[in-house]
This record gives C-alpha cells, structure tokens and sequence, in this order.
C-alpha cells in the first residue's frame, strides 16, 4: 500500500499506533473505542463470501493480537486503513491475506470485512475477496446533505431547549478534535470529530437518530484520491475550528450564527469532500 505514510509518520508522533507501519503489518489499535461494546455483542453479519484468493500477496510479519475481542479489534484496525486511504479504493483484500497480515485466521477477517461490507465501504468479490468501494467526489457531496438535513434542524431545536450548561461539557471533545487535526492524523481526528457530533445529537434523546448519523459520518470521513497530507491538515484544522465556533454560538443563545454556522459547517463538509455543499 503507497497511500497513508505520512499518517503513519504523524500517528506515531502522537502516540497513536498506525495501522499499517511502514507499509508492513497492520497494527490493532488498542485505545478504547466508545462503541466497541457495542460492536462485539453484535452477531457476526449475514454473509457468504469467502474471499479466498490470495495471488501475488506476501505475508508480512505477524503482529500480537489479543485472542479476545478479535473481530472488533481487526475491524477497528480495517476502519482506520480505511480512513488513511491504506486499503485502496477499487482493490482486492482476501481475507486469508489479512488473516496473515494480522496473525489470526481468516475467520474474524471475513466478519470484519462482511460488517464494512453491510457499512457499504467494501463489496463482496465472489471467489476473491472484498473490493473497496470507489466513492466519487459527487457522491461523498450527496452523502454531506443528506446528513444536514437529517442534523441541521435537530441542532436548531436543541439550541432553543438545552441548557447553556450541557453545551460548555462538550468543549473538551471540540478541544480533541483540535488537538487531532494539529498533529495531522485522520485516524484520530475521524474519531474525534465523530464523538463530538455524536455527543451533540445525543443531547436529543433520539438513539436511532444518532446510530443513523454516525453511520452517514463514517461514510463521508474518507480521503478523496490524490489529497497530500498538507491539504488534508488544513482541511481537519478548518473542520475542527468550526466545532468550537458553534459551541460557542450555542452557549451565547445566538440562534442566527448557530444557523449560518451549521450551514457553513455542513456546506465546507460537502466542498472538502466533493463537488457540491449543502442546500437548503
């Protein structure tokens, strides 16, 4: 895999385990996750693929895997290849090659993989594997507006009802989020920014409403092809400064810069990511 260096560079300097160090083996995150509980009691997906080729693939070195949580921490360590641009959009993944590479059986891969798969970040490739689903500029802009329409009007009504005190806990996650983009790092800054909206529609008490955003968030926190570290660190430097504008809106009861800023917000999601932001 060529993409995704100098986020393993960075991550490094940041004390965050890489995924695929030096292009070699990939690295199982160990930092808790807020919803690998939840991931683990899952029953491993519906699925039939077996994804057996293996052709022209060399295993590299085996890295230690804890025998417990297996399917959850080799989904964590796929989900941040993702992120990174390591598994490369319109390539082929066998699971058996995976296996090798994590030091486990293709077993927990296949259900790692077929989850991402039902997530629509891979696609099952009969007698072959999993192929990393090619996302174009237009589509990553139409996955941004849906989740404004779905967002923007919740956190409209939430700013008329919650009070001043609930918005002020959020800063420390909107100040996590600038700590990640700083350093560089898209792994930890998908994961910040997705806790941080997460935190804000959670103030909703609508859980299927969150499940559904965080779902269209992940889908729209991969690297558009040919980005260079440097526009993508100005990219999560812009984002995560947005965080902490709307916090503040929200705690000064402005409803008409929380409004502009949710549009900017949601707008500049949509250019960074495609061809088109959103519109009302």
């Amino acid at each position: 895999m060529k993409q995704g260096a100098q986020d393993s560079a960075t991550a490094a300097g940041a004390g965050i385990p890489p995924a695929w160090p030096g292009g070699g083996a990939p690295r199982v995150p160990r930092q808790p996750q807020p919803d690998r509980a939840r991931r683990e009691a899952d029953a491993p997906p519906p699925g039939d693929a077996r994804g057996e080729h293996t052709h022209g693939e060399r295993p590299p070195a085996r890295p230690a895997v804890h025998r417990s949580s297996v399917r959850g921490q080799v989904l964590d360590a796929l989900r941040a290849a993702l992120v990174t641009g390591e598994l490369q959009p319109g390539e082929v993944y066998s699971a058996p090659a995976l296996g090798e590479r994590f030091g486990v059986s293709a077993t927990p891969v296949r259900e790692a993989m077929q989850q991402l798969a039902l997530e629509g970040a891979v696609e099952v490739v009969p007698n072959r594997g999993f192929r990393v689903v090619e996302r174009d500029a237009r589509e990553l802009a139409q996955l941004a507006e849906v989740r404004a329409l779905i967002e923007v009007p919740v956190v409209l009504r939430l700013a008329r009802t919650v009070p001043v005190e609930r918005w002020a806990r959020l800063r420390p996650l909107a100040e996590a989020a600038v700590r990640a983009a700083s350093a560089g790092c898209r792994v930890s800054y998908a994961e910040a920014d997705r806790a941080f909206h997460r935190a804000l529609l959670e103030l909703s008490g609508n859980e299927q409403l969150v499940r559904i955003a965080d779902d269209l968030h992940r889908r729209t926190q991969w690297p558009r092809p040919g980005t260079t570290p440097r526009s993508a660190r100005t990219a999560l430097l812009a984002d995560a400064a947005e965080h902490g504008a709307l916090l503040d809106a929200l705690i000064a009861r402005d409803a008409d810069t929380v409004q502009d800023l949710l549009r900017k917000h949601y707008g500049d999601t949509g250019r960074r990511n495609g061809d088109s932001g959103w519109r009302e």
